[in-house]
């Protein structure tokens, strides 16, 4: 199963996955953010007139290069997590990333394409119902740049924070807790704490984190359930291409030049508990395409190092 892959690794105890935490955290958020600051510093040389925040930066160094930048900061954080994982801990990408015997691409697709489909199709029913919170946006040039932006480099963001969150963390977690549901509250949670510097956050009340932390469950649930990886990464990534390049706001953390603007007023509305009430109707969908079964082990279960299991089956026997 997906978290016992853990076991497959050499070192897995508390220290090394402190250590690798602060390892990572340090690439993403130090050194991953230099190319960012270089460059707007030599826009802006000015400390006093330097932009503090991403409607600012954006204005200064322009939305296509803010965005490359800032996957930037993402790649350094996945190249010091896969180091961690590969080089410190002796384990296998693979290991880390599904308990299968290689990545299946297929469910990576599928998921993509399934939050594709629906998130289009509640943006029409939205445009259609207030089609006066939304702007016509699009620009030639600079949209085709977005669009090789984000084909190309915005799943480095996406998998960082499945591979950290739904990877790393769920298997250290899983490991030091011995059980499943420790982790996936715990990584639920973070994933949402993650988000609460953003823009939108400020604009509309911490009300949305629910948002953040609904998403991460269900891509918690989705990874426990398939034990493996693929469906949460091909969901985050459809996710988050999709609203680059369908829709964004300038009170938002995801600012590109995108077809369309919403120039609607930030406020707490249904659309912020709607994700909410179709996450379910995603999991039956991807229960019933998978056949997952046992869901209580799955998602409450204890984990029991290998060598027990062993143990425990020779006692069995004897």
């Amino acid at each position: 199963m997906f978290i016992e892959q853990a076991f497959k690794g050499k070192y897995h105890n508390w220290l090394y996955y402190a250590v690798g935490v602060l390892v990572i955290f340090m690439a993403w958020q130090f050194f991953g953010a230099i190319p960012l600051f270089a460059a707007v510093f030599l826009k802006v040389p000015d400390m006093s007139t330097f932009p503090t925040d991403i409607s600012g930066l954006v204005e200064v160094l322009g939305a296509n290069l803010f965005l490359v930048l800032m996957i930037v900061s993402f790649l350094t954080g996945l190249l010091a997590l896969f180091f961690m994982v590969k080089y410190v801990h002796k384990q296998s990408l693979l290991t880390l990333t599904t308990s299968r015997k290689h990545i299946d691409r297929k469910r990576i697709f599928f998921s993509f394409g399934l939050v594709v489909i629906i998130n289009a199709t509640l943006f029409l029913i939205g445009y259609f119902l207030s089609p006066q919170d939304f702007q016509w946006n699009f620009k030639p040039l600079p949209f085709l740049m977005l669009l090789v932006i984000t084909v190309i480099m915005l799943p480095i963001q996406t998998s960082f924070e499945e591979y950290l969150f739904r990877g790393y963390l769920m298997q250290g977690l899983g490991v030091l807790a011995k059980n499943r549901w420790f982790p996936l509250i715990f990584t639920s949670i973070s994933f949402g704490i993650l988000h609460i510097f953003n823009p939108e956050v400020k604009e509309i009340g911490y009300v949305i984190m629910v948002y953040y932390i609904g998403t991460g469950l269900i891509l918690g649930i989705m990874t426990l359930m398939d034990d493996g990886m693929e469906l949460a990464l091909g969901y985050h990534a459809g996710n988050n291409m999709l609203t680059a390049v369908l829709v964004t706001a300038d009170w938002t953390a995801m600012q590109t030049d995108s077809l369309f603007l919403d120039i609607s007023s930030p406020e707490v509305g249904f659309d912020i508990f709607l994700p909410l009430l179709i996450y379910p109707i995603i999991l039956y969908i991807l229960a019933k395409k998978y056949g997952w079964t046992g869901w209580k082990e799955k998602l409450f279960g204890k984990i029991t190092p290998p060598g027990q299991i062993e143990e425990s089956n020779s006692l069995k026997h004897n």
